[in-house]
């Protein structure tokens, strides 16, 4: 409707023009909040934000099959935590951690060493169909401990971890890198030639 005498001037919005609590996310122009934006003490939840915080999967009783594998894992992973609690096998064969894309799991091109220590005994073994550890090498031993993933980015991995061997209370260590042809979505816990089969505990990861 045109005005009818002289046309108001112009002045600037202020804060106080509106009303509080009804500017929506669809009245803000995408990619326009920036760090600034955010209060220092805002304190938001990691939970709300992609690709922050821990997630923590779905533990899994490993008390059979050959395998125990964590798939659907999310493009954004840096870090994947390992953990077995009263883990054992039927045979002999070593447990390997092996890397998998879309492709499937990957069983060669990994660069690893497994060692184990006691007070006066030492052992080490290579390994290149997954990421080895060393253990005692007996049917009846339990495992306890972690073994960390990460990225150095392209699909380049690295990897340590820590564990506990009951059978002879030997700690183990590992390391070892490995470069994937795809994006990593998953990760198999097995043995050496995946004949053993798991009997007891249970295995989980968290990731972030």
């Amino acid at each position: 409707m045109p005005y009818t005498g002289n046309k108001p001037s112009a002045v600037p919005l202020t804060s106080a023009d509106i009303a509080d609590g009804i500017i929506t996310s669809a009245k803000i122009v995408d990619g326009t909040i920036v760090n600034a934006d955010i209060n220092a003490s805002a304190a938001i939840v990691s939970t709300k934000l992609s690709g922050v915080g821990i997630t923590l999967g779905t533990s899994v009783a490993s008390t059979s099959g050959t395998s125990i594998d964590f798939t659907g894992l999310p493009s954004s992973i840096k870090i994947i935590t390992i953990m077995l609690r009263g883990v054992s096998t039927s045979g002999t064969s070593l447990p390997i951690i092996q890397l998998g894309d879309s492709g499937g799991v990957e069983n060669t091109g990994y660069l690893s060493t497994g060692s184990r220590i006691a007070t006066t005994t030492a052992a080490s073994s290579a390994f290149t169909t997954g990421f080895g550890l060393q253990t005692s090498a007996t049917a009846t031993l339990v495992l306890n401990g972690i073994i960390q993933i990460s990225t150095l980015g392209s699909n380049s991995w690295v990897a340590f971890g820590n564990i506990t061997d009951s059978d002879a209370t030997w700690t183990i260590f590992c390391s070892g890198g490995k470069s994937l042809s795809d994006t990593l979505d998953r990760v198999r816990i097995t043995t050496v030639g995946g004949t053993d089969t798991f009997d007891a505990g249970s295995i989980n990861i968290n990731y972030q």
